[in-house]
């Protein structure tokens, strides 16, 4: 069947958030990416993860911490859009929704309903009794 990705959801306050955000853009990465790595650390070490700043490792420190995974340009741009695209349609999404209700709110409300027209009482009217398929 294969890995299956499945999806964490949770919550920090503003100044967490911003703090996350600025360390995604010093290690030049996706806010998302911080987690998977973090997560990725914790589930390879089972559990017995540290977070210390870099400062304190002294010695300790080695060159493949953290972790660095060269992503092409290409695929980061790739994301990148995607992501605008996404944004845009959702935008979208919640117009024609707020559209189709202003409409339901319309038709509920039939004193704004002036007067129904109907094309083919015009034509009698003006004494036009063509094909009422033709144009022109």
């Amino acid at each position: 069947m294969g890995n299956k990705n499945k999806t964490i959801s949770f919550r920090v306050n503003e100044d967490a958030f911003e703090t996350l955000r600025e360390i995604a853009e010093e290690r030049d990465i996706s806010l998302s990416a911080v987690f998977r790595d973090y997560v990725d650390l914790l589930v390879a070490h089972d559990g017995q993860v540290r977070v210390v700043p870099e400062h304190e490792l002294g010695d300790e420190a080695s060159d493949d911490f953290p972790p660095k995974v060269e992503v092409p340009k290409s695929f980061v741009r790739e994301h990148e859009r995607l992501e605008l695209e996404t944004e845009h349609l959702r935008e979208q999404l919640d117009e024609h929704k707020r559209y189709i209700t202003s409409l339901r709110q319309r038709i509920e409300n039939e004193e704004e309903i002036d007067e129904v027209v109907q094309l083919e009482e015009i034509d009698r009217e003006n004494g036009k009794e063509e094909d009422p398929y033709r144009l022109g």
